[in-house]
């Protein structure tokens, strides 16, 4: 038997064509994230809905792709 560490380098991964994939879904997430990185929530969020779906989502990644990966 081995005992293996956590891999701690996996990405969350939120599948757009699910439940998680709905806007308020996303926005919910990147409010969460927001305040456990202390980044300003509230332009962010603004930012996210400034436009339609697709801008919500582009917005997301560029914050948040580092640590969360967006399937379709």
């Amino acid at each position: 038997m081995a005992i293996l560490s956590k891999d701690t380098t996996k990405k969350q991964v939120i599948d757009l064509t699910g439940p998680q994939g709905n806007a308020y879904f996303l926005l919910g997430t990147a409010s969460n994230l927001c305040k456990q990185l202390d980044m300003d929530e509230e332009s962010v969020l603004e930012e996210m809905k400034s436009g339609g779906y697709g801008n919500l989502i582009n917005t997301f990644d560029n914050y948040f792709g580092s640590i969360i990966d967006l399937e379709r």
